[in-house]
């Protein structure tokens, strides 16, 4: 039986947003500009974030800095700052024990990807990644989570968990490409709508220990001798 989890990162394993709060506080802070114009680099940036959005923010700010060079500078800014909730790495070792693949099905360009899986410590962690701008798709197109599952040397046609909080491009996504899927909701309500998840869980603590239980509960039953 294959047992196989792909994760989404942002707001997933780590804290995007509150890296990005953090990140943007200290940007405005080292440049001596109001600490106000930092919500010019949260709302810019709040969603998804491409080299192109620092054009913007350059010339709103007034910068001298090259676009290319602030986008460099918030890659690694951000690396620093990518946070797992404590226990999620000891549970995501546990499920290795296990026997389960682990991999990570992103939306976003693979620069800033990779570099916040490592800042995360959690590249040994996993057997495979893939960021959507490594295969010129997003989520929820299938193309994504195949990619992510053939570098984990796993094949969708096997089944497995997608891990999620976007209930368009994790859920949805997940649910198309035919795997099981969970949400991690952050206590917020599920759109109407949308095709409701097998589980819902409120952080990646949970998800993770949901998964460990799942597991474990196919796992062959010793009946000894009698």
């Amino acid at each position: 039986m294959q047992l196989l989890a792909l994760f989404d990162l942002d707001n997933t394993l780590i804290d995007r947003q509150a890296s990005l709060q953090r990140w943007a506080r200290d940007f405005i802070a080292a440049r001596g500009l109001p600490e106000v114009r930092a919500r010019v680099i949260t709302e810019a940036l709040g969603a998804r974030a491409h080299p192109a959005d620092f054009v913007g923010i350059k010339a709103t700010l007034g910068l001298h800095d090259s676009a290319d060079f602030l986008w460099a500078e918030y890659v690694v800014g951000m690396a620093q700052r990518a946070r797992c909730r404590v226990g999620v790495h000891d549970g995501l070792r546990a499920m290795r024990t296990d026997g389960w693949t682990l991999g990570i099905a992103t939306n976003g360009a693979p620069d800033i990807q990779h570099a916040k899986l490592e800042g995360a410590g959690l590249a040994e962690l996993v057997d495979g990644f893939c960021a959507s701008g490594e295969v010129g798709k997003r989520k929820p197109e299938r193309a994504v989570f195949e990619e992510a599952a053939r570098r984990c040397g796993a094949s969708l046609m096997d089944g497995g968990w997608m891990v999620g909080d976007n209930p368009d491009t994790d859920v949805e996504g997940g649910r198309a490409a035919g795997l099981h899927t969970l949400w991690v909701s952050a206590d917020q309500q599920w759109p109407e709508g949308c095709h409701r998840p097998d589980v819902t869980v409120p952080d990646a603590l949970e998800a993770v220990g949901h998964l460990i239980k799942w597991g474990r509960s196919r796992l062959p039953q010793s009946t000894g001798s009698v």
